[in-house]
């Protein structure tokens, strides 16, 4: 059911803005995770809507190059930082850096993950364990970190990378699938607790992408069947197809959202 007012957006002499609402110049975004992958990809998409990012990485190197080739492409201020999400002294210290250097932390997305695959009677409590701490510690610590500047703004996004892993099952990914059911709910928990702060909280579920993380198994015979086989359009996802997703949970066109996750499957959860 929708309700229009005098104040609201629909009202005939306040026409929608429309694309505009899309428009993040002089946002400030830090993407962990964002030197490779997804997290690369919606940095990118980002910076070309106008936001400053901060890729945030284990390895310097790679996310000082990420960040390099980001500024190049898209005129906008781009840095690498090094900073291990499991730790938390390390994303608190991550984090003031980043408010020092821009005055301003309006976004953030927890693209920093793991996967490790496997029969359960096959893998250790410590590679459980691991995806854990990375898929969900690191999302929880990120978030606490940036929530009290985003407070004090009285606005804010925070975009977890979640999977359609987190919605439905697949053998073989105990691991995997329990971390990211985690990230489902805590996107939901928190998207409550900090709607009354201005600071939307929502995430996206990726389906099959061909990521770092996937090329390995790209043409494994069950793969293609179980995990590319359950999408609606048959095929791997493109890097540059999540930049959407991300663009709209960051900007001005999300401010009606909370605790949402949207998939980006290729139909997956559709079935």
């Amino acid at each position: 059911m929708s309700e229009t007012s005098a104040e609201t957006p629909g009202d005939a002499d306040s026409p929608l803005p429309g694309i505009t609402q899309f428009d993040l110049t002089d946002r400030v975004a830090i993407i962990t995770g964002g030197s490779k992958g997804l997290g690369r990809a919606m940095a990118a998409g980002l910076a070309s809507a106008g936001a400053d990012v901060v890729l945030v990485s284990r390895h310097e190197d790679e996310a000082v190059e990420a960040a390099e080739a980001i500024a190049r492409d898209f005129g906008r201020k781009a840095i690498g930082l090094k900073a291990d999400v499991t730790h938390e002294q390390a994303v608190q210290s991550m984090v003031e850096r980043v408010h020092t250097e821009f005055g301003r932390i309006d976004i953030l997305i927890n693209s920093a993950g793991i996967n490790i695959r496997g029969p359960i009677d096959e893998l250790s409590f410590e590679q459980f364990r691991n995806v854990q701490r990375v898929n969900v510690d690191g999302t929880w610590l990120c978030s606490r970190a940036v929530v009290p500047h985003m407070k004090h703004a009285r606005s804010g996004r925070i975009i977890n990378l979640a999977s359609t892993l987190g919605l439905v099952g697949l053998e073989d990914r105990t691991p995997y699938a329990t971390s990211k059911g985690a990230v489902v709910q805590m996107t939901r928990a928190l998207g409550l607790e900090l709607a009354p702060h201005g600071i939307a909280v929502n995430a996206i579920c990726p389906g099959p992408f061909l990521t770092e993380m996937n090329i390995p198994v790209k043409d494994d015979p069950q793969i293609v069947q179980d995990v590319v086989g359950a999408t609606a359009c048959k095929r791997w996802g493109e890097l540059p197809e999540i930049q959407g997703a991300a663009i709209f949970l960051a900007s001005d066109a999300a401010s009606y959202m909370a605790g949402s996750m949207v998939a980006v499957d290729g139909g997956w959860t559709a079935k």
